[in-house]
């Protein structure tokens, strides 16, 4: 494709970081690069601890194991989420209950979250998706009511702030991806964040095969390896060398597509004192039978797109019990991502704009 989709974007520093790990043997889950990165990313979101792990999906899977979520438990996530929001739950032998979309901001609903809450329920999963924010002053203060945890699902939203304060600092743990479409990467990786030091201290516990601290050899609990390689964490250091930069790319993407795309298509709205890293930048067509043919005509023209989340509750294992969800259903089948890599330029954007006519399948009118 001309146009990719996403393409990680280095700086240079990332070939002289794994060098050194090759270079002093230290390659695996051992080695400086893996507490630097950990101490890093923790301070650059606003906590006191991270614990790194292999990718983003055993970041959400060691969260809610941290949090004890298991067999009879009921956790609260939104249907339209990528598959692995939904996949850890399950993992753990809870139930997932679905919860429907906000109609301009595309995130957790709120508004509908009390009437989901069960003596069953333990936590509720705001996923943070495309880039902005879920509420979550007013999700956290419907947990706090019923004493339930929040886990911030961070994968899509690195660097996403609410009022200054970025998410993965507001719920009792969060989950972040660093998989090679995120906005920093590691290749694979992953990592979970507290404030709570019984929480960290459970999850370096179990994503260490459940070593014991004080004794070689020990294993005190079931426990999983789900730790990240020093050569991983080595990319993660040399990312964070650059992620302002990053972050200031892509916003400065969506920008460009707003100001050249004013007609036909509905952008991802971006709520007061929030602000949107734009992960990608996702646009809605008027209606869904026109999605699929202009992506197959972007296709054809050498422009990579993706479809937004289908939501879960549609997919065969959990569609059995029949529910609607209007609003994620609708954005879902609307949903396109535009190539939206931090490389990407203004003359980038608006020639694939206009590499797209002259057809009625176009970008614009």
């Amino acid at each position: 494709m001309k146009y990719p989709v996403y393409q990680p974007y280095f700086n240079g520093k990332e070939k002289e970081f794994v060098n050194d790990c090759i270079d002093s043997s230290w390659i695996s889950s051992k080695g400086k690069y893996v507490e630097r990165f950990e101490r890093e990313y923790a301070d650059y979101i606003g906590v006191k601890y991270a614990a790194s792990v292999c990718n983003g999906t055993m970041a959400l899977h060691l969260a809610l194991m941290a949090l004890g979520i298991g067999e009879g438990d009921e956790v609260i996530v939104p249907t339209f989420t990528y598959i692995a929001s939904v996949n850890t739950i399950i993992y753990c032998g809870a139930t997932p209950v679905f919860a429907d979309s906000e109609k301009d901001y595309w995130q957790l609903d709120p508004a509908g979250l009390e009437e989901l809450i069960t003596p069953r329920t333990k936590a509720i999963m705001p996923v943070h998706l495309y880039g902005h924010a879920c509420d979550m002053k007013s999700i956290c203060d419907i947990a706090r009511k019923y004493k339930l945890f929040v886990l911030e699902d961070c994968a899509e939203a690195i660097g996403t702030t609410i009022n200054g304060q970025r998410v993965g600092s507001f719920g009792d743990i969060s989950a972040f991806s660093f998989f090679g479409n995120k906005s920093i990467t590691t290749g694979e990786g992953g990592m979970v964040l507290t404030n709570d030091e019984t929480l960290y201290g459970r999850c370096m516990h179990l994503k260490g095969q459940g070593l014991a601290k004080y004794r070689q050899y020990w294993h005190d609990i079931i426990g999983y390896n789900y730790r990240m390689t020093n050569i991983c964490a080595a990319i993660g250091v040399a990312q964070m060398t650059t992620i302002d930069n990053i972050l200031v790319r892509k916003r400065r993407i969506a920008q460009w597509y707003k100001k050249y795309l004013t007609t036909k298509v509905e952008f991802h709205g971006e709520r007061q004192g929030t602000l949107n890293t734009y992960w990608m930048c996702s646009i809605l067509v008027p209606d869904s039978k026109d999605r699929d043919p202009l992506r197959e005509h972007l296709a054809d023209v050498g422009i990579e797109t993706r479809p937004l989340f289908y939501p879960v509750h549609t997919m065969p294992m959990f569609s059995t019990k029949y529910k609607r969800f209007p609003i994620a259903e609708n954005i879902a089948h609307r949903g396109i991502n535009l190539p939206s890599y931090p490389g990407l330029n203004e003359g980038d954007v608006l020639s694939l704009i206009h590499i797209s006519e002259p057809t009625r399948h176009s970008l614009i009118s």
